[in-house]
């Protein structure tokens, strides 16, 4: 989070329309942060989505004709068969299709649609951004509290709670799920709750 994956998308589509190329802009119906419609960055530009995707989803040919390329944003809340999708369309029509998203959840585990993606793009292009407590490389979303301590339970989707998450590396987080997991268990021991 906070690499600037969507000012990146809405750049890219901007340069298409300067070239007056048609681009179609998609993004998952789940998220609806800055309204159903609306595809944002955190710097605050944004633009309206053409398409909202729900998991059995599919483009028509009326959607494909005289495109130049499909924006997707958010990609890591897509389905494994609405991906599928997609990589066909590259191949039956030649439309780039560029998607721009999370690996991993709060946990680390990978979203379902970057799971897929990982295994059937052409190629993957990661966006940097630096960790919050350090200078080092961000791999990892961590989810906190408003003091900043590491939140290890709860729901793998949190939309909205952007102040709830912070870009981390690898050390800071293992140290800050340490921390929380290390409470965690002196909490249930001192309860005596097993």
């Amino acid at each position: 989070m906070g690499s600037a994956k969507t000012l990146n998308l809405l750049a890219v589509r901007h340069n298409y329309d300067v070239q007056g190329k048609r681009v179609l802009l998609l993004k998952p119906c789940i998220d609806v942060r800055y309204g159903q419609e609306t595809v944002r960055s955190r710097a605050g530009l944004e633009y309206p989505a053409d398409i909202l995707l729900e998991p059995g989803d599919r483009l028509s040919e009326a959607d494909l004709e005289g495109l130049h390329c499909i924006l997707v944003d958010e990609c890591q809340f897509l389905s494994r068969d609405l991906v599928d999708h997609l990589r066909e369309v590259t191949r039956t029509h030649k439309i780039p299709i560029i998607a721009y998203g999370l690996r991993t959840d709060f946990r680390a585990d990978l979203f379902e649609g970057s799971k897929r993606l990982m295994e059937v793009a052409d190629s993957i292009e990661e966006i940097k951004t630096t960790c919050k407590f350090c200078n080092r490389k961000a791999v990892f979303n961590l989810r906190h509290n408003g003091e900043g301590k590491a939140i290890i339970d709860g729901p793998a989707l949190l939309l909205g709670a952007d102040t709830c998450y912070s870009p981390t590396c690898y050390p800071c987080y293992h140290d800050k799920i340490s921390e929380a997991q290390d409470y965690c268990q002196r909490n249930v021991a001192s309860t005596g709750l097993r």
